[in-house]
């Protein structure tokens, strides 16, 4: 009688532990789910984190304003064309440069500027040449000292890129000084000439096309 109460009594224990012990297995396992379905949150937000942080964004150099819609999408006068030739040359191939070309054949600076290395042109467009009286104009063209004067006031012997033209003074190769201001995708020129084209790249120079011819002060 005794041999038999032990054995119920022995059951009796082993049922009652069985259900405490898949309890205990049960909150282990979904505590460990869940301490995995944290850790794979928290790694998919860091990763979505870095996705947006600033610093992933891709940055790009690219040529700005509203005159740059003018340019040819392919070509030798597009931007991927004038990236290849010596700026001159370049000039040549863009239909709204013609009378700088023009101009700049008529002073014999065509070697000087494709020649030259790392330099920044501030390049007026046909329509700022327009500007000018065509008497006032003419009699420039035909004066070679006078013209040389002016084309080389509108080169800096430095490449500049769009953030040096923030607040800048720069020597040309006229020998004096012109300035720019202005932040973004807005630069003026000597407070006077907009840039309506920037950040163009040639294989010697950086262009800046601008709505207005500069003047030296002397």
């Amino acid at each position: 009688m005794n041999t038999r109460i032990r054995r119920v009594a022995v059951a009796v224990a082993a049922a009652a532990v069985l259900p405490l012990a898949l309890t205990a297995c049960s909150d282990d396992s979904s505590d460990s789910a869940k301490s995995d379905s944290s850790s794979k949150a928290s790694a998919s937000a860091a990763d979505d984190e870095g996705m947006d942080s600033p610093g992933a964004a891709a940055t790009t150099d690219e040529p700005f304003g509203p005159a740059c819609a003018t340019v040819p999408a392919d070509g030798a006068g597009s931007f991927d064309g004038m990236a290849k030739d010596p700026v001159a040359t370049a000039a040549s191939n863009n239909p709204a440069l013609s009378t700088l070309v023009t101009a700049v054949k008529k002073a014999g600076l065509v070697d000087t500027l494709n020649n030259a290395e790392n330099i920044t042109v501030f390049a007026p467009t046909n329509d700022a040449f327009a500007k000018i009286p065509k008497a006032d104009l003419d009699k420039v063209l035909n004066d070679k000292a006078q013209l040389t004067k002016i084309l080389t006031y509108h080169v800096v012997g430095q490449k500049l890129a769009p953030k040096d033209l923030e607040n800048g003074s720069f020597d040309t190769l006229e020998k004096s000084k012109l300035t720019t201001s202005g932040s973004g995708e807005s630069y003026t020129v000597n407070d006077s000439a907009k840039v309506v084209c920037g950040n163009v790249k040639t294989a010697n120079a950086n262009v800046y096309i601008i709505d207005s011819v500069l003047m030296p002060t002397s």
